[in-house]
């Protein structure tokens, strides 16, 4: 922990050093904020800490005429592990009259959904920890060249990664990570597992954007890897038994094309709001090894639709998510089709320094739940302090998988 904690103090004083280092006429204009934050997370079975985390995320920007630039660096120090530390976002802008140009890394969000990814597939994301950070820590940002260009109310967007990122999954032996299934212990060929940086390989994302007083309506379009690799088996029999005597798993990242999109619009004092998208070429795991290669290509739909409303001050909202793969069959993994639910709502008290929140995914298809109950408190300018919990319900689904897996935890956050 000592040792930690220098690297950490080397860290804050080497990032502190380069800011001192800009020459005075410079340093003026550049502005910095973030924020220090420590999160403690309890396991309600047995008492275990699932998490100590101190965070040091920074925000440094500069504007000179139609020039800027932002830096997000971060230090996480958690305990047991080592400093980890990066950058969030780090790119210049370029404005002309009609049109704006970011180079560097950037995260890229799009859509209307609330907790949900649909054709928000630009940036990939960190599930190291499920989906429980922030979403702005779940985003990964990606190096990438995006060019806004601006005619009336419309403002075409197109993003070009020259050098696939994938979503970074838990850690072997976290508590996060979930165990494949098989008859014997496989082995790994890991020999496919990457994406080879190349033009070739490059990503491209377009968006259409229409922003008018009784609506927002966005068209999107993708021609990218999936951020997660399918399972690829090689499978031996006994010649005579015909019983399986080793599997050896082949991770590979697969080439999707995707169209969708999104739009919100208000019916008196209610958002009404909808999302989706067309995945073309996305692969899914068989029920048994010895179908194919483990693996089967289906085209793929994924949408939401949602209200968002005020009742008596609180603030309410509910999506209905669903994910259907088409041409389905039994020899598939996953079901034909999923629902989800979620649930939000939202009220401050104490002239709006104290602040009740429940954010729920509720699995229709599988009867689990996630529930997020959470309190904070601004005791001072700046200076939060939050307690909250993750309750798991149900035996399996996406959420029901990690019924073991219930905390209660605190954050103390100072943002400048």
């Amino acid at each position: 922990m000592r040792n930690l904690l220098v690297r950490l103090t080397v860290a804050v004083t080497v990032l502190g050093a380069t800011v001192s280092a800009v020459p005075a006429a410079a340093s003026e204009s550049i502005r910095v904020s973030g924020y220090v934050r420590q999160h403690t997370s309890v396991m309600v079975d047995g008492g275990d800490y699932s998490i100590i985390e101190n965070t040091l995320d920074l925000t440094l920007d500069q504007s000179r005429g139609n020039i800027a630039f932002r830096a997000d660096p971060y230090v996480y120090q958690r305990l047991g592990e080592e400093l980890e530390i990066g950058l969030r976002q780090a790119y210049l802008d370029i404005y002309w009259d009609s049109v704006d140009l970011r180079v560097g890394r950037q995260q890229v969000i799009w859509g209307k959904g609330d907790g949900v990814f649909i054709t928000d597939v630009v940036s990939p994301k960190d599930l190291r920890r499920f989906l429980l950070p922030d979403f702005e820590e779940i985003r990964i940002g990606v190096d990438a060249v995006k060019l806004d260009y601006y005619r009336g109310d419309g403002t075409l967007e197109v993003v070009w990664i020259p050098a696939f990122a994938p979503t970074l999954p838990p850690d072997e032996g976290s508590i996060w990570a979930t165990s494949l299934q098989f008859p014997v212990q496989p082995s790994f060929d890991m020999s496919s597992g990457g994406v080879e940086a190349s033009i070739e390989n490059s990503e491209v994302f377009a968006k259409y954007s229409l922003l008018s007083s009784s609506f927002d309506l966005e068209m999107m379009a993708g021609y990218a890897w999936d951020d997660e690799p399918a399972m690829h088996l090689s499978v031996e029999q006994d010649p005579d038994t015909h019983e399986i005597v080793s599997i050896a798993i082949a991770p590979e990242h697969h080439r999707l094309t995707i169209a969708g999109g999104s739009f919100s619009t208000a019916v008196g004092g209610t958002i009404v709001r909808g999302e989706g998208a067309y995945y073309w070429g996305k692969r899914f795991a068989t029920e048994s090894p010895l179908i194919g290669d483990g693996v089967l290509e289906r085209d793929y739909v994924h949408y939401l639709l949602g209200v968002d409303w005020t009742l008596l001050g609180v603030s309410m909202s509910v999506q209905f998510i669903q994910e259907v793969i088409l041409e389905h069959d039994d020899s598939l993994a996953s079901e034909e089709r999923s629902d989800v639910m979620t649930l939000l709502a939202r009220d401050s008290f104490l002239n709006e320094t104290l602040h009740l929140e429940i954010f729920s995914y509720v699995g229709l298809s599988d009867s689990d739940a996630l529930l997020r109950p959470k309190v904070s408190y601004d005791m001072a300018d700046g200076f939060e302090v939050l307690v909250g919990a993750d309750f798991f319900v149900g035996e399996e689904g996406m959420f029901g998988a990690y019924d073991a897996n219930n905390s209660v935890y605190a954050k103390l956050k100072y943002s400048f």
